[in-house]
């Protein structure tokens, strides 16, 4: 017994030295791109990037300003869109068909949809909206966000609503009130920090995403606020910079990755703040 607990020990000892190996230069990875983000991106941070659009090539000066915007408004309404939807989606798996094959062949779906990559997202929503239309447009960009928004938030909604006891529902619905009013006032009440959680994930996923809007929205070197044209967005505007030959663009396109980076960075302590919370 003592040879094998011996064995044991050492075991358990050689794995816990690995795990933290693994971590240590997971960590350290993650500390040397931060830090070589932050050291790029804040040369070029100036009240500019937010006041002014962006130049023209081997241009001087300029700014982030319609590319911000851009993303802003693509962002906005692919989670105005997508949100409902995907709270709709989740109330009815966890709430009327828990145990139907239907909530099964959709959780199926959107497990896909949760792992499926971005461009392939992009290229069905260009040619269902772009091919169509003949021309790129924000509309498309909206749509593709939305698309990939959906997935986030019904997988959270249904999981928050789930973990509601239904002690809660039954001691609701024994005092008389009907089911969508237990659903809206006891389930979406209790659950309300998950649910916020989810669809700051979901803005915190779509805000950095480049190949959907490459295939859709295209980019506008130019202020552009209709919907229906060419939309600038802060990832596409950081591909193209990055890539030149310029070296002012490439400073945007360094400060424009440490402004998504916070951003995203953000909302990301959010919803663990939320979550710990909830």
């Amino acid at each position: 017994m003592s040879s094998l607990h011996a064995r044991r020990r050492i075991t358990n000892q050689i794995f816990m030295t690995l795990s933290l190996a693994a971590a240590v230069i997971g960590i350290t990875w993650l500390f040397l791109i931060l830090g070589t983000l932050v050291l790029k991106g804040a040369a070029g941070l100036n009240l500019a990037v937010f006041t002014e659009i962006t130049p023209p090539p081997q241009g001087e000066g300029g700014g982030l300003l319609n590319a911000i915007v851009g993303s802003l408004i693509m962002t906005s309404i692919a989670v105005a869109v997508g949100t409902p939807v995907g709270i709709l989606a989740g109330t009815y798996m966890a709430e009327y068909g828990r145990h139907t094959k239907l909530t099964t062949v959709v959780r199926f779906i959107n497990d896909i949809l949760l792992s499926a990559p971005s461009i392939v997202i992009g290229l069905f929503i260009y040619e269902l909206i772009v091919a169509r239309m003949g021309h790129f447009s924000a509309i498309a960009g909206a749509a593709a966000l939305a698309v990939l928004v959906i997935p986030v938030v019904v997988r959270t909604t249904e999981d928050m609503l789930l973990l509601v006891p239904d002690q809660l529902r039954e001691a609701s619905t024994a005092l008389g009130a009907p089911r969508w009013f237990v659903i809206r006032k006891v389930a979406y009440t209790a659950a309300k920090a998950g649910m916020v959680t989810g669809v700051l994930l979901a803005v915190a996923r779509v805000s950095g995403e480049t190949a959907p809007l490459l295939f859709t929205a295209l980019n506008n070197q130019f202020w552009s606020t209709d919907l229906t044209q060419p939309m600038a967005s802060l990832p596409a505007t950081i591909f193209n910079f990055a890539l030149s030959p310029y070296e002012g663009w490439q400073q945007l396109a360094w400060t424009g990755a440490l402004l998504i980076t916070f951003a995203v960075l953000t909302l990301s302590i959010t919803a663990r703040y939320l979550t710990s919370r909830s």
